[in-house]
């Protein structure tokens, strides 16, 4: 039985679609990632505590409905938002004996605070800690009841390096406690920076992303080289910290070169890959990629209007939030027009 079970989930606002229907499994020593964007993870944690309203679908815990139903399972499941309201009159000792009190359990608060490395400023006053002090403080405050669950909204972010190494190896030991844990982030690199199980969630439902690390990244360039006249790789590698993650062509808004490096557009990110443009656009024309300049690379699925500025000038506006703008060379305005059947 899984520890979390999320079935046939889907939420729709308005006349758009927030995600489309999805099911995932969380089990015991899991740390899963869940790309999203923010209103998409607030909407989920929110959800998981009785916050939202279940629009359709189930959610499960330890086989029982978690929905409407929270208050039971507080002890079992540690939620973690973005911003905390602290009580910031408190000392850090007085809040978690606080809610040790609240929870009515034994644990040792100073062990706690070494393993946040925060024991030295047990009696300093919350209002008094900079803001990743206080991310520190709330992963101690969300262990504390040794839940089996913990759910972290945006866990890295605005993280100085110290706190983000100290938090990272209280996951890997919580985890090898056959604990799991949950985070929902905008951003792949604070996602991949905790583990290799990645999935993206958006209006076209849930994907997994492929992630590898630089060494196994240098295994599959071996390989690759003794059989690449057999195998027809449809990913495209790029690399983050030392990280690789392999982008579906489908997800792809455009790329561009950028003082000879190839940067990857990817739902509002940046990836670079070290491919040249050329290598990219080889690979990717069969998926329906067009050169539209000598710098950029097009998904024609993303195109939504193709703008005429003057007589020489044009370009392309991707379907985004942002109406990107891909320039469009006026040599290629005829290639365009065949493909598009004009």
């Amino acid at each position: 039985m899984s520890l979390l079970s999320i079935k046939d989930l889907k939420k729709s606002k308005g006349n758009s679609v927030l995600f489309s229907n999805f099911d995932l499994e969380i089990d015991k020593g899991d740390i899963i990632a869940l790309k999203c964007n923010n209103e998409v993870g607030q909407f989920l944690i929110k959800l998981f505590i009785g916050e939202n309203s279940l629009p359709n679908g189930e959610i499960l815990f330890r086989g029982e409905p978690l929905y409407n139903n929270y208050k039971k399972f507080s002890k079992n499941i540690g939620i973690a938002f973005l911003e905390e309201r602290f009580y910031e009159r408190l000392s850090i000792y007085q809040y978690l004996k606080f809610f040790k009190q609240l929870y009515e359990i034994e644990a040792d608060v100073d062990a706690l605070l070494h393993r946040v490395e925060l024991f030295e400023k047990r009696r300093t006053k919350i209002k008094n800690l900079n803001f990743s002090e206080k991310k520190r403080l709330q992963v101690a405050r969300v262990i504390l009841p040794q839940p089996d669950l913990i759910i972290f909204e945006e866990l890295n972010h605005n993280l100085d390096l110290e706190s983000q190494l100290i938090i990272q190896q209280v996951i890997t030991d919580w985890v090898k406690q056959n604990k799991s844990v949950l985070i929902t982030t905008n951003y792949f690199e604070n996602a991949i920076l905790l583990t290799d199980v990645v999935y993206s969630l958006d209006k076209e439902g849930l994907k997994r992303i492929e992630v590898a690390d630089s060494l196994q990244e240098e295994v599959v360039a071996q390989t690759n080289s003794t059989v690449s006249t057999q195998i027809h790789f449809e990913k495209i590698p790029a690399k983050v910290n030392d990280k690789l993650i392999l982008f579906d062509p489908t997800e792809i808004s455009f790329i561009e070169s950028n003082e000879g490096i190839s940067n990857l557009h990817v739902n509002g990110e940046v990836f670079p890959c070290s491919y040249t443009l050329n290598e990219l656009f080889n690979r990717l024309q069969p998926f329906g990629f067009f050169r539209s300049h000598r710098s950029y690379i097009v998904n024609l699925q993303r195109v939504r209007e193709v703008i005429t500025w003057t007589r020489n000038s044009y370009s392309l506006v991707l379907d985004d939030a942002k109406k990107t703008s891909i320039p469009l060379s006026k040599g290629k305005l005829g290639e365009l027009k065949e493909i598009i059947g004009l």
